[in-house]
């Protein structure tokens, strides 16, 4: 592995699937064009509407994003992950939220379904139900092993909350660990960020964040702030309020330095 630039971008994202894919293609082409190898998209990247809607178009959201992922990975030459999307399951009324690493020949490396659901009373007055559409994946997410790009472990906004879920990837080995997310605006004003640090400090990795921004429809807004972080918890790029790309270094030196100064993996009782 040798230095890289990743990105991790920050959208917008509405109730209309090929807006969004306009909106995605815009932004990855700004990253690569900025040197990134690794490019993140946020959670509902490519449709962020009223359940109903997602369900009742979740087919061709997911056929057309899997296809869109695999096409810009190849144009690009750049190694993309699809932050969440809706992804049919057996059961006729839910999908799974579905993250993806793609490579540069368009081959999907890595897949994960989203295990914590969002079910939560939010003290501004909106209620979220992702359950109610969503069915939690079964299985851990898993580290792919890259030669280039380091060690990646996949994740999903909810996630961030259950530090286990980034402790097991820490001892499958990930030394990058994607975040991709549709905070809300509420919550992520006093969680986002910290929460952010607490997954890389503790486990002396880097945070690669994309996230959403803004008002999406209804009442839903999302507090914005894509970040990349270090392992020692220091924020190397925060994409703002405004769609753009936080764009930083993953540098496999500063993994080992941080990791030898504070050895606290080696320390773990459990």
């Amino acid at each position: 592995m040798s230095s890289y630039l990743a990105a991790a971008i920050q959208m917008t994202s509405v109730p209309d699937l090929h807006k969004n894919l306009a909106q995605a293609e815009e932004l990855i082409d700004v990253a690569v064009h900025k040197g990134a190898k690794l490019v993140g998209l946020p959670e509902n990247f490519s449709f962020m509407g009223e359940e109903k809607d997602k369900l009742a178009q979740a087919g061709v959201i997911a056929k057309e994003t899997q296809v869109f992922l695999k096409t810009m990975a190849q144009r690009y030459q750049v190694n993309l992950i699809g932050g969440g999307f809706p992804v049919p399951s057996d059961e006729n009324d839910k999908v799974y939220n579905t993250a993806s690493l793609i490579d540069s020949n368009g081959e999907e490396l890595l897949c994960y379904r989203k295990i914590h659901l969002f079910d939560v009373n939010v003290p501004d007055g909106n209620t979220y139900r992702e359950s109610s559409t969503v069915m939690a994946g079964k299985e851990l997410p898993s580290v792919y092993f890259s030669k280039t790009l380091g060690h990646i472990g996949l994740s999903v906004c909810y996630d961030v909350r259950f530090p286990e879920v980034y402790r097991h990837l820490s001892k499958k080995g990930a030394d990058v660990m994607f975040v991709p997310a549709a905070f809300t605006a509420f919550t992520g004003k006093d969680h986002w960020q910290i929460l952010l640090q607490a997954r890389a400090i503790e486990n002396t990795c880097y945070i690669i964040a994309p996230a959403q921004t803004g008002i999406h429809y209804d009442r839903r807004q999302t507090h914005g702030h894509a970040m990349i972080i270090d392992p020692w918890g220091m924020i190397l790029a925060d994409a703002g309020e405004q769609p753009g790309v936080a764009i930083a270094e993953i540098n496999p030196a500063r993994i080992e330095q941080v990791r030898r100064q504070m050895p606290s993996l080696q320390h773990r009782v459990f």
